[in-house]
C-alpha cells in the first residue's frame, strides 16, 4: 500500500487509517459530523495527494485536449475547467480537472482510482498529436484548503494578493517562501484553494495550518461535502455504463466541437438519469439499494445516500428510469428487509458559496 507524504502527519493527529486507490488515507480525526461542519462553518485542510497528476505539453497540446475532453480548453491562460474523457461508446473514462497554462501546456488532474487506466488511455489517444504526456504522479502531493475561512488563513502566508483569484483561476506562487501551484477550486461546495507542491513543502505547509487551528479533515467528510454539494464521485454517478447526459453533467459537455465519444450522444435519447430523492421515512438509502416504483418494480439504484451532519432527513442520489423525474414522485428504496418510501426532490441540498 503507498503512504502520502504526510502519513507520519496523520498518525500523529490521530487519524483513522483506511487504504483508498492504494493509498494508506485518513478517513476521519475528530470525527466525520466535526469535520464536515468545520468546513462548512470555517476552514477544513485535506490531504489530496493521492490523486493524478498528467502534463499535456507540445505545439498540439490544446488540440488534442480539445479532442479527449467533453468541455473546451479555457481561452485565457492560467483558467481551470471540468470536463470527462469518454470511450467512442460515449460513456465516461473519468472525470478531469484541466489546467490551461498556455496552449502548449496543460495538466490533467485526474482520479486517484483511475489514473494508470487514465494514464494508458491518454498515451494511446495521443499518437497521432504533436504531444509529450507525462505522469507527474509520484512527484507532486497536494493539500485542498476548504471553507469560507480558507483565503483569510492563506492570505496569511503569502504576499500573493489571493482576491484577485476568481473560481477556476490558478497561479504559481510562494507560500511559507516555498514554491507551489494554487487554484481557487475544490471537492465541497465552499470557497477554497487545491494546492499542488513537493512533498516537504506539503509538510511544511499542512504543519503550518494545523499549528493556525485549521481542522484536519478525512476522505469520510470528502464524500459527504461533494455529495451535498451534488459533486459526482466515479463508481457512483458516473462510471463506465454511465454517460454524461445521464450524470446530469451536460454543462461539460461542448456538442459545437468534436471529441471521443461525441457521435454516440449525438441524438441519443435520455431513457435514465441522476435524480435527488429525500427519505419520507427512517433509514439511509446507500449505493447500490435498489429504487422502486408503486408496483414494487425496479426502476433504478442508489448512487449516494447520507443522513447529512446537521440534517434530520436523510437524502440520496439516484439513477431512476425515464417517468420518474419529476419532483414530488413517490419512489421506494429497498433497505436490506424494509421499503422505505421517498419522494423525488431537487437537487438543492446546499447553496454553494463559490467565488465568482
Amino acid at each position: 500500500m503507498k503512504k502520502t507524504v504526510l502519513y507520519e502527519e496523520h498518525l500523529k493527529l490521530g487519524a483513522k487509517m483506511v487504504e483508498y486507490a492504494g493509498y494508506a488515507m485518513p478517513v476521519e480525526y475528530s470525527g466525520l459530523a466535526n469535520e464536515h461542519l468545520a468546513v462548512r462553518n470555517t476552514v477544513g485542510v485535506f490531504d489530496v495527494s493521492h490523486m493524478g497528476e498528467i502534463l499535456i505539453e507540445g505545439k498540439d497540446a490544446t488540440g488534442f485536449a480539445n479532442y479527449l475532453i467533453t468541455s473546451s480548453v479555457p481561452k485565457q491562460n492560467k483558467r481551470m475547467m471540468y470536463g470527462m474523457m469518454l470511450y467512442e461508446s460515449g460513456t465516461i473514462v473519468d472525470d478531469l480537472m484541466m489546467y490551461h497554462y498556455h496552449p502548449e501546456k496543460i495538466l490533467l488532474v485526474v482520479n486517484a482510482s483511475n489514473l494508470e487506466k487514465d494514464y494508458a488511455w491518454i498515451t494511446k489517444q495521443a499518437q497521432s498529436f504533436d504531444v509529450r504526456i507525462t505522469n507527474l504522479s509520484d512527484e507532486t502531493s497536494q493539500l485542498a484548503l476548504q471553507g469560507k475561512e480558507a483565503w483569510k488563513i492563506l492570505q496569511e502566508m503569502t504576499d500573493y494578493n489571493l482576491s484577485k483569484m476568481k473560481m477556476f483561476d490558478f497561479d504559481e506562487m510562494n507560500i511559507l517562501n516555498l514554491p507551489f501551484l494554487v487554484s481557487r477550486s475544490g471537492y465541497t461546495g465552499e470557497d477554497g484553494f487545491e494546492i499542488y507542491g513537493k512533498g516537504s513543502s506539503i509538510i511544511t505547509l499542512f504543519q503550518t495550518l494545523i499549528a493556525k487551528g485549521v481542522t484536519p479533515c478525512g476522505l469520510g467528510c470528502r464524500d459527504t461535502l461533494r455529495f451535498e454539494a451534488n459533486l459526482p464521485l466515479y463508481g457512483h454517478e458516473i462510471d463506465a455504463d454511465i454517460d454524461p447526459f445521464e450524470a446530469t453533467l451536460g454543462f461539460a459537455v461542448d456538442m459545437a466541437k468534436d471529441f471521443i465519444g461525441k457521435k454516440a450522444l449525438e441524438g441519443k435519447q435520455l431513457k435514465r438519469k441522476v435524480v435527488a430523492i429525500e427519505l419520507l421515512e427512517r433509514g439511509i438509502a446507500r449505493n447500490p439499494y435498489e429504487v422502486l416504483n408503486e408496483q414494487g418494480e425496479k426502476i433504478g439504484y442508489i448512487t449516494t445516500g447520507y443522513l447529512l451532519p446537521g440534517k434530520t432527513q436523510a437524502v440520496a442520489l439516484a439513477m431512476l428510469e425515464e417517468g420518474y423525474w419529476a419532483i414530488g414522485t413517490t419512489v421506494y428504496v429497498q433497505i436490506r428487509k424494509s421499503t422505505v418510501k421517498a419522494v423525488v426532490r431537487n437537487k438543492k441540498f446546499l447553496n454553494k458559496t463559490y467565488i465568482k
